[in-house]
């Protein structure tokens, strides 16, 4: 019987690797149709060669064999199997994961940008066993391990993988599963980080609107901008690191002035500073004229009152929005903000979950919110964000500063949300950023500053390009899906109630 059995292998094995050198072939040949090619791809994601069970048991292999059962086509049988990562060079430092399940099909999720893998890892005991397409039931048994900002990473990061993999157990794309879509296609805005000179700030600009055909561009008007200004910021000495600068980011220790609140620094900006300031946001204006939104943030660490002074000054520029102003927590600021400005608000990076984003919707403290998917819940956790502030008639937009992995999660939800506005690209300027991945349909991940929906593709529509993403491997971590056994066990009871 076992002989039988190893011989049935054998030949299976020669069956599939006939099969996909004849779909590959064909994949290859450019006068195969385009519908032909579809199904293909389809036939290859959904499992339908003979693969997939070399590795089973002898009573599972022949009962595979001999009744035709996919089992690659059961997602009610789905079970998690394993998480995996590495760590890519994107904004310094951004993993992906990988969850792979019993029968041979996985996701890709990502966590957000800056953040630390473990905080994915430590979940991988919770979900073992589980099936993945159990998406919010699992989302739900994990959500109590994320935070605001970077803390949500983990859970953001599974959720995406998750959808991923759902997604490509039905065959459908994963906007689908979140309902349906609104647009095909996403419109972007191009992060622009500020200049060394308002010079080359406008030859910035001028590529991102003339070359890369961004129609929304988001640029920085900081105050660092202006510290060689004289007399054109009070204050900002005492602040200032090693390299005199105010740095808004980076382990410069507890009390460094990357990590002090806008209130507690007693910087202020002088009548010259925003002068100064105005002129710069006048310098893009005119170059981009009025038909191209403009977004600003990251102006410094200073109070509402200065934050008003700034806004009034740049009202007559007609600005998309001004973002972060003050830190979201201060739902009571962010509403004497808003009433005293023409200029929209916006805030929401690094909330995590609905509930934080209610306070600042119900009191309309913003005129738009801004969720990054990769700390907010996951796509379907900001539809519903999105959904909920669409009631109160506000807006939504995106934030986004990952791989091209949560790009993509970005996409579909933004396809699959009805009030979105834009979706932020972080990366215009990486040129190795889109080759991080493969489309899985053969489109054009951006063209002219909007993002391609995948139409057919299933789950996220994207796998990674190996051979690239080993390339831009942080150098503290070369590895590239290793197993991670060491975060196979629960060792807590996890229930957060009596």
């Amino acid at each position: 019987m076992k002989t039988i059995i190893q011989q049935l292998k054998a030949q299976s094995r020669k069956a599939e690797q006939q099969q996909r050198a004849e779909m590959q072939a064909e994949l290859a040949n450019p006068a195969t149709s385009s519908a032909r090619r579809d199904f293909l791809k389809k036939a290859a994601f959904g499992g339908l060669a003979l693969g997939g069970f070399m590795n089973l048991s002898i009573e599972d292999t022949l009962a595979h064999t001999t009744s035709k059962v996919n089992r690659r086509s059961a997602p009610s049988d789905l079970k998690i199997t394993d998480m995996r990562y590495c760590v890519t060079r994107v904004l310094g430092r951004t993993a992906i994961i990988r969850i792979d399940t019993n029968q041979g099909i996985y996701g890709l999720g990502e966590v957000r940008d800056g953040a630390d893998e473990r905080y994915a890892l430590f979940l991988k005991s919770r979900i073992i066993g589980e099936n993945p397409c159990n998406v919010e039931k699992i989302f739900k048994m994990l959500r109590q391990y994320g935070g605001p900002a970077r803390q949500a990473g983990g859970v953001c990061a599974v959720e995406m993988a998750l959808w991923d993999i759902c997604g490509k157990a039905y065959g459908v794309p994963a906007w689908q599963l979140l309902g349906g879509m609104y647009r095909d296609k996403i419109r972007l805005y191009a992060d622009t980080p500020e200049g060394g000179s308002p010079e080359e700030q406008k030859k910035r600009i001028a590529y991102r609107v003339n070359d890369q055909g961004y129609t929304w561009l988001k640029m920085d008007v900081s105050i660092g901008e202006v510290l060689d200004v004289p007399d054109a910021v009070v204050n900002a000495d005492f602040w200032k690191n090693e390299q005199g600068r105010l740095a808004q980011w980076g382990n410069y220790g507890y009390m460094s002035y990357a990590n002090r609140m806008h209130p507690f620094t007693q910087i202020q900006i002088t009548d010259k500073g925003l002068e100064h300031l105005e002129q710069i946001v006048a310098n893009i204006r005119s170059l981009t004229g009025y038909e191209v939104p403009i977004s600003t943030d990251h102006y410094g660490h200073f109070d509402l009152n200065n934050g008003i002074r700034l806004g009034r000054a740049l009202e007559k520029y007609r600005l998309a929005w001004l973002e972060d102003m003050v830190p979201w927590q201060y739902t009571e600021q962010w509403k004497t903000i808003t009433a005293a400005l023409e200029t929209p608000t916006i805030t929401g990076e690094d909330i995590y979950l609905l509930k934080d984003f209610k306070p600042l919707i119900h009191e309309r403290a913003v005129d738009i919110i801004h969720p990054d998917l990769s700390s907010s819940g996951g796509l379907l956790e900001t539809k519903r964000i999105g959904d909920y502030a669409e009631e109160f008639g506000i807006a939504m937009a995106m934030h986004q500063a990952g791989t091209p992995v949560s790009f993509m999660a970005n996409v579909h939800c933004a396809a699959a949300t009805e009030n979105f506005l834009a979706l932020e690209h972080h990366s215009v300027d990486l040129p190795w950023w889109e080759d991080l991945v493969v489309t899985t349909d053969g489109r054009k991940l951006i063209e002219k500053g909007y993002a391609n929906v995948p139409l057919t593709a299933p789950g996220l529509g994207i796998e990674l390009n190996d051979d690239v993403v080993k390339k831009y491997l942080i150098d503290k971590d070369k590895s590239y899906f290793e197993p991670t056994p060491q975060w196979d066990d629960k060792r807590s009871h996890d229930r957060t109630w009596s």
